[in-house]
């Protein structure tokens, strides 16, 4: 009697085990617990394009282009200038594209760009994957709230691309002390998009000269370094063969004027952007973004200068 007592009491431990563990598992496959793919595009303001861990050999235009992107009500915003940045839109930046979401899918249909579509993932709690299976490219998404975002750090990280928003920078300024030098001459600058960031045009035409009436009498390679200790202070090099390189302290004045401090010869100069290029931001009649000029294009970023010296300037 109690052997029989004691192989029931065990066969009722095991049933009693597989009905919990049956439980357990059918409850775990039919988990609905999960957020949709508009509560996590939705979850954060501001999606910041990390486009150096960018994976796959393809590139969709607009991800290209934007520093952020955001998903409000069915329209896509980005920040695809640095002129402006975290005021634009009130931080948003302008309205790009529609957009649909669903079953982990997004589509984008962009004003310019064509339609993309897009796998979603969720990496980590604050980081998606844009799965693009049409060019097998991913791109990885940080998100933010608009009230947390360092947009200026990632305006001084960026401030080549800042250089190139505007077609040409006319020298207003020269200061008095400050030894004479061959870059006195040079009046206009220009920084173009593309190729690899580093192309720069000179000219050593009238202040005053139009735009696009500027003849530019040189091209060379220019780059943009960082100053040890200081964020806000950059150094500017510009390759002149006929004079040699010519180093400049880089600083900003505002979103349209900069400060070039030379040290060889102690002299301080400002410049003024003319011609503000806004990329898809001026509309049409139909309401539609006319393609601005220029080719800006983010790309992955290795070779920035780094430039150990502190600030060389005796105020």
């Amino acid at each position: 009697m109690n052997h029989i007592k004691l192989l029931l009491s065990f066969s009722l431990i095991v049933t009693l085990f597989t009905s919990c563990y049956t439980e357990v598992v059918v409850d775990d496959f039919n988990d609905d617990s999960g957020i949709s793919v508009n509560q996590l595009l939705n979850s954060y303001e501001l999606w910041y394009v990390d486009i150096n861990a960018t994976k796959g050999f393809g590139e969709n235009p607009f991800l290209q282009k934007a520093f952020t992107i955001s998903f409000r009500n069915g329209t896509l915003y980005a920040n695809n200038n640095l002129v402006g940045i975290g005021n634009s839109g009130n931080g948003y930046g302008i309205d790009v594209a529609s957009y649909d979401a669903y079953d982990m899918i997004l589509d984008v249909d962009h004003d310019l760009d064509a339609t993309s579509t897009f796998d979603v993932f969720q990496v980590d709690n604050n980081t998606i994957e844009l799965y693009n299976p049409n060019n097998d490219t991913s791109y990885f998404l940080d998100g933010y709230q608009r009230s947390e975002f360092d947009y200026g750090f990632v305006f001084y990280d960026n401030i080549h691309y800042f250089l190139q928003e505007y077609h040409a920078w006319e020298k207003t300024y020269t200061s008095d002390l400050g030894a004479l030098n061959e870059f006195n001459n040079e009046n206009f600058l220009q920084f173009l998009p593309g190729g690899n960031d580093s192309t720069f045009q000179s000219s050593q035409d009238l202040t005053g000269t139009s735009t696009n009436q500027l003849v530019w009498d040189y091209i060379g390679e220019y780059g943009v370094g960082n100053v040890t200790r200081n964020n806000f202070l950059k150094t500017l090099t510009l390759d002149y063969d006929s004079f040699d390189n010519e180093y400049f302290e880089l600083s900003v004045i505002n979103d349209s004027k900069i400060e070039l401090y030379h040290p060889a010869s102690k002299t301080v100069y400002e410049f003024q952007g003319q011609s503000y290029i806004q990329y898809l931001k001026s509309s049409n009649v139909k309401g539609k973004l006319a393609k601005a000029k220029g080719n800006k294009k983010r790309k992955f970023r290795k070779d920035k200068i780094e430039n150990p010296r502190k600030n060389t300037r005796v105020e």
